[in-house]
């Protein structure tokens, strides 16, 4: 392990917190201090990861995200990235840590591979697995291929967790951005039983007409007879 690349983390949070003082460290200054020190290794990341300071574990992610962008990344480190997300999602485990590098560290890995991870994150008994499963799907929807986001919206349209129906329901919506009819028969499969929030992320860009015909369709359901 590099200690200096480490000790340059470490005095940037430290810089960080005495400017921020009480307001907290903004996102986009933890963002920037990770693109500084975006050359760490995997096993430097984890060291941040394994840290109780939230700051610390935004870098690491940044890190890994800033990382997996990288067009000509040596294939063997593209993996090691892929296997620390999953192999540490205990310490991913916020919806803002899984949305910084699940898209481009786990999607960007599996763009090319049999999608089969994502399934098994769809099915984990972890929130944060689950959004995973849904949000990595990004990548997928950016190259214009939806198959696995409407698979996993279907697996996961009824979730219980608010935090997995937001994901659902906005993931849907943009892949719906590429292919309106495959939002609509999502939409017309489950708009009666989904959860109310994950149903209005869906339905946020159609016609006014249209978002009321779908959140109507809820309503009525949850009327008593």
């Amino acid at each position: 392990m590099s200690a200096v690349t480490i000790d340059r983390v470490d005095a940037g949070l430290t810089a960080l917190r005495a400017a921020a003082g009480e307001r907290g460290i903004p996102k986009r200054d933890l963002f920037a201090l990770a693109k500084e020190t975006a050359e760490l290794s995997p096993h430097e990341v984890e060291v941040l990861l394994d840290r109780d300071d939230p700051d610390a574990r935004v870098v690491a992610v940044s890190i890994m995200d800033f990382q997996a962008r990288r067009r000509r990344l040596d294939p063997r480190r593209r993996r090691e990235l892929f296997e620390l997300y999953l192999g540490r999602h205990d310490r991913i485990d916020s919806w803002d840590l899984v949305d910084r590098a699940a898209p481009y560290v786990v999607g960007g890995y599996l763009a090319d591979r049999p999608r089969d991870p994502l399934y098994r994150l769809a099915a984990s008994p972890h929130w944060y697995e689950r959004r995973t499963a849904i949000v990595a799907t990004y990548f997928f929807i950016r190259r214009g291929e939806l198959d696995d986001t409407f698979a996993i919206g279907d697996l996961l349209a009824h979730d219980p967790h608010d935090l997995v129906q937001k994901a659902v329901g906005g993931w849907t919506r943009e892949a719906g951005k590429r292919d309106r009819g495959r939002l609509l028969a999502f939409l017309n499969r489950h708009a009666v039983t989904m959860p109310r929030v994950a149903l209005r992320y869906a339905v946020e860009h159609l016609e006014p007409e249209l978002r009321q015909h779908y959140l109507g369709l809820a309503r009525g359901a949850a009327e008593p007879r």
